[in-house]
């Protein structure tokens, strides 16, 4: 007797939820524990300097870092689906380059340091300029590219955008050298100046752009199967992909605004997944967010603990293990 493939898939799914969840419970632990001297868990004296240490400074960091890593994840996931393309990662459209160019030009202008800034004053400073210049670099690819009707010219547009913003962040770090120490922190991806302002906006948009993406995940699925056969099942290619640009760019601009440009997230979360279950993308989806969420919050405890009392960038930490992995797919077998 046959076994029906959805309740095999299902089945693969509810236990990958499971493992995802149980690590997502470790890993908070873990982030609450790791503190500026290595592992030093403040719970136990109940109040004073450590309970404000805990509430006021790890726990934030810590779930901002998960939510942050949850919505790279799931915009890596959209563009894979969306280019057709495994390699594909959510800075594809220039969110980064211009995220990088927003920060620049904020810190060459009105010389705002994230050291000196805090609460609102960082979401308008530092994270605002990032979250303007991904939306910018974005739409200025949209422009290149006419819309979205054509994938590969929305691709070529993307690379010419973020090839052109990089050279301008370049240039600008050129002119004023004394923003480079400032900018380096935010290039190189820092959980540090998460509080639960950027916790309550990160939640906020993970919750929207992961509904928005769940319910065109039917649409995806057609697409995988290419163009011409997703038009004749009846799907709107133009207002697909502007929905879905539009999601990944909400995703992964608030990302970057508030953790920098964290490598590889985006990208390997989606391969990860794919290893486990092969599923449609209406599981896809989440399960890359929450894969997302586990790997950023796995490389900023990782980044605490490793050299304390130095911290490593944690972008980094996420560029060389994200990076390996990958060596090792393409070892293994063809992406």
């Amino acid at each position: 007797m046959s076994v029906a493939p959805g309740s095999v898939s299902g089945r693969g799914e509810g236990l990958l939820v499971i493992a995802l969840v149980v690590l997502t419970a470790l890993l908070i632990v873990a982030g609450a524990a790791v503190g500026s001297t290595g592992w030093e868990p403040v719970w136990r004296s109940g109040a004073g300097p450590d309970n404000a240490i805990l509430w006021d400074i790890r726990l934030p960091r810590t779930a901002g870092a998960w939510l942050a890593g949850a919505l790279l994840g799931l915009g890596g996931a959209i563009a894979q689906g969306l280019f057709r393309n495994p390699l594909a990662d959510p800075y594809l459209l220039g969110s980064a380059a211009g995220a990088s160019l927003g920060v620049a030009t904020l810190l060459a202008v009105v010389g705002v340091s994230p050291m000196a800034a805090s609460g609102w004053t960082a979401q308008l400073g530092i994270t605002g300029a990032a979250f303007a210049g991904a939306v910018g670099a974005v739409l200025v690819t949209l422009a290149l590219a006419k819309g979205v009707q054509h994938t590969l010219r929305l691709l070529l547009a993307g690379v010419v955008v973020g090839m052109v913003f990089g050279a301008l962040s370049a240039l600008i770090m050129f002119w004023t050298p004394d923003i480079m120490r400032t900018l380096q922190a935010f290039l190189l991806g820092t959980t540090g100046f998460l509080g639960w302002e950027s916790v309550l906006l990160l939640a906020a948009l993970l919750a929207l752009t992961t509904v928005v993406a769940i319910g065109f995940s039917p649409a995806l699925d057609a697409l995988a199967l290419g163009e011409h056969t997703a038009s004749s099942l009846g799907i709107s290619l133009a207002p697909l992909r502007f929905v879905l640009v539009a999601t990944m760019a909400l995703a992964t601009a608030a990302a970057v605004a508030q953790v920098g440009l964290i490598a590889f997230i985006g990208l390997v979360a989606p391969h990860l997944v794919r290893a486990r279950v092969k599923t449609t993308h209406r599981w896809l989806l989440p399960l890359a967010a929450l894969t997302g969420g586990v790997l950023l919050l796995a490389a900023d405890v990782l980044s605490r603990w490793l050299l304390a009392p130095q911290e490593l960038p944690v972008g980094v930490l996420t560029a060389v293990l994200g990076g390996g992995y990958l060596l090792w797919l393409m070892h293994r077998r063809p992406l």
